[in-house]
C-alpha cells in the first residue's frame, strides 16, 4: 500500500471516529437534557395530597376544597395520614412527612402528588426518599415555594414536574384565582399551556427554545454544592421570591452566578418578586435593575413579569419540559 493510501486511510479514520465520538457526546448530552414525562392525568385517576413542609393546623377547609376541586374534574383524592400533624415548625416529624410522601411515590394507583403547602421543611426529607418504586410508575409532583427542593430532586433524578398551585392556594375563593386553577388543571391533564406575559422595558429581547428549570430563589441558593443543585446548561432558569431584602436577592443571585448557573444558561424567566422588604439603607435601584446588573455579562433573553410565584395569579409551569420563550419590550410569550 502506498504512503498516500495509508495517509488517506488514517485521515478517514480520524474523521470518521472523530465524528462518531462527537455524535456519542451529542447523544449523551441530549439524553441528559431529556427528562421523563409522567403520564398526564385522566378522569378516574387518583391524586395524593401530602404535607412535606409547614403545618396545616386549622386548614382542613382548604384541604376539603382541594378534594372537591379534584372531584369536579373526575379525579379521586387521598390525603396523607400525617397531613394535619404538627411537630414544632413542621407538619409532623421528618419521619412522618417522609412516610406520607414515600407512600405516595410508591403507590401504583397514584398518578400525581399534590403538595398541600410550602413553608419550610422539604429539604429535611430529600435524602431519605427511595425512587425504586417511583421509577416503575412515575407521577407528577406539584407545588411551589419550598417544594422547589423536591422539584430539584425530581430534576436530577430525571423527571419533569409541575410548578403550580398548592392546596393552601384555595384560601382564596375559586373565582378570585381563575387562571391559577385553570392552568393547574391544564397542566395535569396535558392540555396546551401558552402565556402572553406583560412587557417590560427591563426585558432583554430574544428567542429561545429550551427546558425550564428552577423555582424559588432561596431554595435554589440553598441547594448549591449539594447533589440537588440543578444543571442549567442549555435551559431557561425560572426564579421567583417572597419576603426578602434586595440585598438578599442580590446575594443569592451572586451565589448562583459564582457557582456557574448562568455560564451556559439559555435564558432567564423572572416570576413574582413579592413583598420585597425595605432595608434601612436603600438599595438604590429597582429589583429588575438589580437582576440585570447581576446578569449584565450574559447574552441570553431575560423576561420579567411571569405571573408565577407567591401572588394570587400563579400560573402553572412545566419544569424540565421544553418551551419556546420569545421576549420583547412590548410583551413576552411562553409556549410549551
Amino acid at each position: 500500500m502506498s504512503k498516500i493510501s495509508i495517509l488517506s486511510l488514517m485521515f478517514f479514520a480520524v474523521v470518521f471516529f472523530g465524528k462518531l465520538d462527537m455524535s456519542a457526546q451529542n447523544n449523551a448530552t441530549n439524553t441528559a437534557n431529556t427528562l421523563i414525562q409522567p403520564p398526564y392525568l385522566k378522569p378516574g385517576d387518583t391524586v395524593a395530597i401530602v404535607a412535606t413542609s409547614g403545618i396545616l393546623k386549622n386548614r382542613t377547609d382548604e384541604i376539603d376544597k382541594a378534594k372537591a376541586l379534584l372531584s369536579s374534574w373526575g379525579l379521586h383524592a387521598i390525603v396523607g395520614k400525617h397531613v394535619f400533624n404538627q411537630n414544632n415548625h413542621f407538619a409532623g416529624t421528618d419521619a412522618e412527612r417522609w412516610k406520607d410522601l414515600q407512600e405516595a411515590m410508591n403507590a401504583p394507583n397514584i398518578s400525581a402528588i399534590w403538595c398541600a403547602r410550602g413553608g419550610y421543611g422539604a429539604v429535611r426529607i430529600l435524602d431519605k426518599l427511595d425512587f425504586t418504586k417511583f421509577n416503575e410508575k412515575p407521577k407528577w409532583l406539584i407545588g411551589f415555594s419550598d417544594i422547589t427542593a423536591l422539584h430539584n430532586l425530581m430534576h436530577v433524578k430525571g423527571y419533569e414536574s409541575i410548578h403550580g398551585m398548592m392546596c393552601t392556594s384555595l384560601q382564596d375563593e375559586n373565582e378570585n384565582i381563575p387562571e391559577t386553577i385553570e392552568t393547574f388543571r391544564k397542566a395535569i391533564f396535558g392540555e396546551s399551556l401558552s402565556y402572553s406575559i406583560k412587557g417590560s422595558n427591563y426585558n432583554k429581547e430574544g428567542l429561545v427554545t429550551a427546558p425550564i428549570v428552577g423555582g424559588n430563589l432561596s431554595l435554589l441558593a440553598s441547594m448549591l454544592g449539594s447533589d440537588t443543585s440543578i444543571d442549567t446548561t442549555g435551559k431557561i432558569l425560572f426564579i421567583e421570591e417572597i419576603g426578602e431584602y434586595k440585598y438578599h436577592i442580590d446575594r443569592m443571585l451572586q451565589s448562583l452566578k459564582r457557582a456557574g448557573y448562568f455560564d451556559h444558561c439559555a435564558g432567564v424567566l423572572i416570576g413574582d418578586m413579592t413583598r420585597v422588604k425595605r432595608n434601612t439603607t436603600p438599595w438604590g435601584s429597582s429589583t429588575e435593575q438589580l437582576i440585570l446588573d447581576v446578569l449584565k455579562d450574559y447574552d441570553f433573553p431575560i423576561a420579567f413579569n411571569m405571573p408565577a410565584g407567591h401572588e394570587k395569579d400563579n400560573r402553572a409551569i412545566y419544569l424540565g419540559k421544553s418551551a419556546q420563550l420569545i421576549v420583547s419590550k412590548q410583551k413576552s410569550t411562553l409556549q410549551f
